[in-house]
């Protein structure tokens, strides 16, 4: 999918409607990338967020990075420093970083002021800070001082009223980057326009996770597959044992709620025919598959058995659009990732609409190196489920005004 946006599909502008020559952009990514012993462990968010860089550069715009970095709760904490994702950026891409040691104050003023046009200025981590989280306007004006537009390019945050996402927004021009566009227009797209047949795959670890998301598209959707730890509370709803697995005991008349309402509609949803079980949650356990549905006593359902990934695989064939949200096993352990394996592999060879529901899934479909192989794999996990469930993102309406 090209990284454009169409401003006459868009309530709002693309960064390709504001004037960049010799600005100063103030661009809110999300850099909050793993880290590991120093070191960014996942480029993935900061390739994401590369083409949105790269045309303002291009234009001769000063560009001023922000994001935030971890949990760290309003207090400076070292091992949420962002110099680790500048030294990233200088070296993976090119560009010329300068880092700031704060997000406001002089010395962030002061390098923003100096910065040159074809520069990047990387501002410390915004969350050092409660008035972000806050969404504090003193502190959303302070930011937004620093430059003559606003650029929002950070999805997975959308979801959250901050004062980088939508304070500032009061206080300049402000338009959606390269990244934040796709995923509204994919994820659009999934909302009102799908391609039928249109399945919804779904699977992390708990029912209540997703009963909003199944609310929102069982008017649209085909036929929904049933994977991961909620199977296990669809199952004991029924009174099939689940042995040891994971379990919302309450929500198990949610669970006979959502199988009553597929069926009055007439959509098919599907749990597993069989599962890989273990005696412990480790990926060396005594493992096996299942011959039926359910799981014995002394036992924990870790991944889809190998019948149901057939059979699921086979149903994928018809689709033309497919929205997958939530692992089908612990993919983490290899032993457990052979039935998200399976559809990840499935989804990349379908000639549909493929949208991978971010978090975990974009994880899972990332381990497996299929994520160039699928239209779009959301960058924001929190995000994208709130904005298929129906739900406004502050993020996004900010940048109506």
């Amino acid at each position: 999918m090209s990284p454009t946006m169409s401003s006459a599909t868009q309530p709002f502008k693309s960064i390709r409607d504001l004037p960049l020559k010799g600005k100063r952009v103030l661009m809110r990514l999300d850099l909050n990338v793993p880290l590991k012993e120093g070191k960014v462990a996942d480029t993935t968010r900061l390739t994401a967020a590369k083409p949105t860089v790269d045309y303002a550069l291009a234009q001769g715009a000063r560009v001023i990075l922000m994001s935030h970095l971890g949990r760290p709760k309003g207090k400076v904490v070292e091992a949420f420093r962002l110099k680790p994702v500048g030294e990233t950026l200088r070296r993976e891409f090119g560009w010329t970083v300068r880092i700031a040691s704060d997000c406001i104050g002089p010395d962030a003023e002061t390098q923003a002021r100096a910065l040159q046009p074809g520069e990047v200025l990387l501002l410390e981590n915004l969350r050092f800070h409660p008035e972000e989280e806050a969404n504090d306007p003193a502190f959303a004006k302070r930011l937004a001082g620093l430059a003559d537009c606003f650029v929002n390019d950070a999805f997975g945050t959308a979801h959250r009223a901050h004062a980088s996402t939508a304070g500032v927004t009061a206080y300049l021009p402000s338009a959606a980057g390269f990244l934040m566009g796709k995923e509204l227009e994919a994820l659009g797209r999934i909302r009102k326009n799908p391609a039928h047949p249109f399945w919804l795959i779904l699977g992390g670890a708990k029912v209540s996770d997703k009963i909003q998301l199944i609310d929102q598209l069982i008017d649209q959707v085909d036929g929904i597959l049933i994977g991961g730890g909620m199977q296990y509370t669809f199952f004991a709803a029924q009174g099939i044992g689940v042995g040891n697995s994971i379990l919302e005991k309450d929500h198990l008349e949610t669970a006979r709620q959502i199988l009553a309402k597929a069926e009055a509609k007439g959509v098919r949803l599907l749990l597993p025919l069989d599962h890989r079980i273990a005696k412990e949650f480790k990926p060396d356990a005594e493992q096996r598959a299942t011959e039926k549905p359910g799981v014995p006593d002394g036992w924990e359902g870790m991944d889809i058995g190998p019948k149901t990934a057939e059979a699921y695989v086979k149903l994928l064939q018809e689709a033309k659009t497919v929205l997958w949200n939530g692992p089908l096993g612990v993919f983490e352990m290899e032993p457990f990732a052979k039935g998200s394996r399976a559809i990840a592999e499935a989804l990349a060879g379908l000639k549909a609409v493929t949208v991978i529901g971010g978090g975990d899934t974009a994880a899972a479909v990332n381990r497996f190196g299929l994520t160039d192989r699928m239209t779009h794999v959301s960058t924001g996990g929190g995000a994208s489920l709130e904005f298929l469930e129906g739900k406004t993102l502050p993020g996004v309406e900010a940048l109506k005004g």
